[in-house]
């Protein structure tokens, strides 16, 4: 069996690609890849208001090595991450991988339950593969469900279909699980997705270069080339 982590972090862009890349290792090669999420407190709010929160049983259905494994739960020692220090993982994948968490794996700080399986990894000799967000140019990040204010009528039709509760002005990411029972009952097309394009900062592509001559660590450019990493693997 190949046994892969998987670290969450708190973005939205490459998340959707990322879960799905799983999913499918999971339905191809089933039992022949065990596959533990170790998702960060932001990537869990970001998850769940992009629908996927709900779904990581589908990459990680429980039992050992296929956890979902959430850092609030974790205390402040990270006891789990110790796993990568006995070497029992093939690889660890970071993606998608904030520009906060790359900065921390830089400069060598491990406060966060997947900065610290990163730190684990490397000295346990584990593979270690980080997709960045921030990389150079510009980012074309997705935005999850929102009120277009000049569409909307005022009907609260979306605030009473939401078993959240997530709707008032506009919508509360988080209260929000991305169910988008809200799109569905709107009939002015007032609920929408969407992108926004986003500069990468000077220090964001520094700190990338900084992690491309770390040793232990393997930067890719993409979740496509995660998974030609994977499949080296599995």
């Amino acid at each position: 069996m190949v046994r892969i982590a998987w670290g969450i972090t708190g973005a939205g862009h490459h998340l959707r690609e990322t879960f799905d890349l799983f999913v499918r290792a999971k339905e191809v090669y089933g039992d022949r890849v065990a596959v533990t999420s170790f998702v960060s407190r932001a990537a869990e709010e970001v998850a769940r208001v992009y629908g996927l929160f709900q779904q990581l049983d589908r990459v990680s259905p429980g039992g050992y090595m296929e956890e979902v494994i959430l850092e609030r739960e974790q205390g402040w020692s990270y006891p789990k991450t110790g796993r990568f220090s006995r070497g029992i993982y093939d690889a660890l994948f970071v993606s998608p991988t904030t520009s906060n968490t790359i900065a921390k794996i830089a400069h060598g700080i491990a406060d966060s339950l997947v900065t610290n399986a990163v730190a684990h990894a490397v000295k346990g000799g584990v593979l270690v593969f980080i997709v960045p967000v921030d990389i150079v140019g510009s980012v074309k990040s997705p935005v999850p469900y929102f009120i277009n204010r000049d569409l909307c009528t005022g009907c609260r039709e979306c605030a009473q279909a939401c078993p959240n509760d997530a709707i008032d002005e506009q919508i509360d990411y988080l209260r929000c699980d991305g169910c988008g029972l809200c799109k569905d009952v709107c009939d002015y097309g007032a609920i929408q997705e969407g992108t926004v394009n986003l500069v990468v900062r000077d220090i964001d592509k520094h700190n990338v270069r900084t992690l491309r001559d770390s040793e232990g660590i393997t930067m890719l450019d993409s979740p496509h080339q995660l998974e030609e990493a994977l499949l080296t693997i599995i």
